[in-house]
């Protein structure tokens, strides 16, 4: 079973493309805890981070949302990247509320592209690449634990951004990543999430 968490941001395109793939049972779009109870696991989209995290607050998710992602296979895009890390810059006034759980700290809103990229245990070879769409996208600043794994790193430079700038990334049963993976047709990642899922929650029950 999958969820997609549906406060705000591009959660309809996740839902299409989990709906074509048969190993996931149902797609239930979260809005509140009763729902959040009801899945296995979940997918915070892109959006506004700090709006998605205001909708959390005012439908009292926060608190539910962070015990889960402690819990369960959870994998945030974009916006749902920065809520997931432990730590952001270049927030609002006021801050932003994190929901946490991946030991990473993001710069918000950095640039905005498309590269084609490496991605570690979904493309096969440098000549496959992921068509990795980024929209005001953050960036991985920094890891700050070794059980970070750095899956993707951008191959060309945009804009001001490096080289080498860090665009997605895994700490045991959490996933993210910078860009849209759901504004493609390539449904690699969403492939790879399930089985991320399957496999951290049959190893759980044994």
């Amino acid at each position: 079973q999958k969820t997609i968490t549906a406060l705000q941001g591009a959660f309809l395109e996740h839902i299409h493309i989990l709906q074509r793939i048969p190993q996931v049972s149902q797609v239930v779009p979260v809005r509140n805890v009763e729902q959040l109870d009801s899945v296995d696991a979940l997918i915070i989209p892109g959006g506004e981070s700090t709006a998605i995290a205001l909708v959390a607050e005012r439908s009292g998710l926060i608190e539910p949302l962070r015990e889960f992602v402690r819990s369960k296979p959870t994998w945030g895009t974009c916006a749902g990247m920065i809520l997931l890390a432990n730590k952001a810059n270049r927030t609002k006034k006021g801050g932003q509320i994190l929901i946490g759980g991946l030991d990473i700290t993001v710069n918000r809103n950095e640039f905005g592209s498309q590269a084609n990229i490496q991605i570690n245990h979904v493309t096969t070879s440098s000549n496959d690449l992921f068509p990795a769409v980024f929209i005001r996208a953050p960036i991985i600043a920094s890891i700050n634990s070794p059980y970070v794994e750095v899956l993707a790193r951008l191959q060309c430079t945009t804009g001001e951004t490096d080289v080498s700038a860090i665009v997605a990334v895994k700490q045991s049963h959490i996933l993210a990543t910078a860009f849209h993976p759901e504004l493609t047709n390539d449904d690699r990642i969403h492939r790879f999430f399930v089985k991320l899922a399957i496999d951290f929650l049959n190893e759980k029950k044994s």
